[in-house]
């Protein structure tokens, strides 16, 4: 499926963006890359998708052999993942995003192989390189994680700083 670009008037829309179109807006790549496909993002205001957890991740198998569950902070960096694409798509191709301070974090549901996790991203604020917002991601419609996020891209904050 192509990546689709809608116009509202002045309000862009972008549509199906798989793991490649994806990396165009991030630096995240294998093994620290956790999205499938990014179904919409509406550049300042929300993005949404998901990523599908099969049993042959890397991370399975230590964690825990007899019983498999997706390590929190791989959840955490699907979140974040799909919460940066809602201001990284507005000017910012390619940009490298650091700083990440992540807080009211609530794992609500063990994540395991087979389960497809649906992520809802949002964006409150988005100044200077610094963005603000949240991320939910559900299971079969249920609410299985939510987090709220602060993180800087540092590229654009530079160019704020007092010259001395």
């Amino acid at each position: 499926m192509q990546n689709i670009i809608s116009m509202l008037g002045k309000i862009m829309i972008l549509r199906n963006l798989y793991p490649l179109e994806i990396q165009k807006y991030q630096a995240n790549r294998y093994p620290w890359f956790f999205l499938d496909i990014v179904e919409e993002v509406m550049p300042g205001k929300y993005a949404n998708g998901y990523k599908n957890f099969t049993y042959n991740e890397w991370f399975f198998p230590p964690h825990f052999e007899d019983n498999p569950i997706v390590p929190g902070f791989i959840l955490t960096e699907s979140l974040v993942q799909m919460f940066i694409m809602t201001f990284l798509t507005l000017e910012n191709k390619g940009s490298i995003s650091t700083n990440l301070i992540s807080s009211n974090n609530k794992f609500i549901i063990e994540i395991k192989p087979g389960d497809r996790l649906d992520i809802k991203a949002k964006l409150d604020s988005y100044k200077r390189g610094l963005a603000k917002g949240s991320s939910i991601g559900y299971i079969k419609d249920k609410v299985a994680i939510k987090c709220e996020f602060m993180v800087s891209v540092p590229s654009i904050m530079n160019q704020f700083r007092p010259k001395i």
